[in-house]
């Protein structure tokens, strides 16, 4: 693990940004540094596999909460809502992790290749120690951003062969149901994929339920299902999580990021802000610009 802690460490030190995440040539596969602990980020996470290799990370879904550190590897695998926090974090040790998107095409394709049977695993965020063939994968990615001219040739099969890895592993079950053709995880997916390219338009329930090939009242209940939420409040928390990106990010006021991502509403954006991240737009903006000035 310490030539994959360095080789993190390299990538993330060049190439991170202001929000300390580094993208790779690699498609899906990323870096993420931290030099102090954050404050709560919202998210309504996609699948994927997140391996971390130096501080500590605290990530609540509904009621449950999740601690990993060094060594340990978070598994999400539904579009599920997240509150992260990075608790262990310096400039002497930042946070150092790789993640890399789950892709339910490569799923499908390996367990039909593994003749492997579904199951009943349902829980769609855990944590557990990470494999060591998980890692050795890893370094091997990470040692291709190296070598430019080998990304194109050998990234696909380095990316399949984690995610063989991944399913070989004690929640192997949960991950298969992502590619399962025809699974609720599936037709679900293709609603949520709906939701993300157009939450600030007004979607109606029975679009998204026949881009799921569902019936409005069956696509109600295994929507909630997978991803704990309704579509209506799916996506509300798109937009609100956009929003608050816009006035971090770009600077933008609360009542243009408000109309930005599809509200008609001034009053009824601020309430529905304060409910998610516990204060009004503009009290939280201050408040995430006192925790960057603090971290500087």
């Amino acid at each position: 693990m310490t030539a994959l802690l360095e080789a993190i460490r390299r990538h993330a030190q060049v190439h991170a940004g202001s929000n300390g995440i580094a993208a790779t040539p690699i498609p899906g596969l990323t870096t993420v540094r931290a030099t102090a602990p954050s404050g709560l980020v919202h998210a309504i996470s996609r699948p994927l596999a997140c391996l971390v290799l130096q501080g500590s990370k605290h990530v609540t879904m509904g009621m449950q909460a999740f601690d990993f550190a060094a060594g340990d590897s978070l598994l999400i695998t539904a579009d599920v809502p997240t509150v992260s926090q990075i608790t262990r974090a310096s400039a002497m040790a930042p946070y150092l992790s790789l993640v890399l998107e789950l892709d339910a095409g490569v799923i499908a394709d390996l367990a039909a290749q593994m003749h492997a049977a579904g199951g009943a695993d349902h829980a769609p965020v855990r944590v557990q120690p990470t494999d060591a063939e998980v890692a050795d994968v890893a370094l091997r990615l990470m040692h291709l951003l190296d070598r430019p001219a080998s990304v194109p040739v050998l990234q696909a099969q380095l990316v399949r062969e984690m995610h063989y890895w991944l399913l070989t592993g004690r929640h192997g079950t949960a991950i298969r149901r992502l590619g399962w053709p025809d699974g609720h995880a599936q037709r679900i997916a293709r609603a949520v994929a709906v939701l993300r390219a157009e939450f600030m338009q007004p979607l109606p329930v029975e679009r998204l339920a026949a881009a799921a090939g569902m019936s409005p009242s069956s696509f109600h209940q295994h929507f909630r299902s997978i991803t704990s939420l309704s579509p209506l409040q799916f996506q509300k928390q798109l937009r609100l999580i956009e929003a608050r990106r816009l006035m971090q990010a770009e600077g933008m006021g609360a009542s243009g990021a408000a109309f930005a991502v599809g509200y008609e509403s001034v009053p009824q954006f601020t309430r529905e802000y304060g409910r998610l991240f516990g204060l009004p737009p503009v009290r939280d903006i201050k408040a995430a610009r006192g925790r960057a000035r603090t971290a500087a």
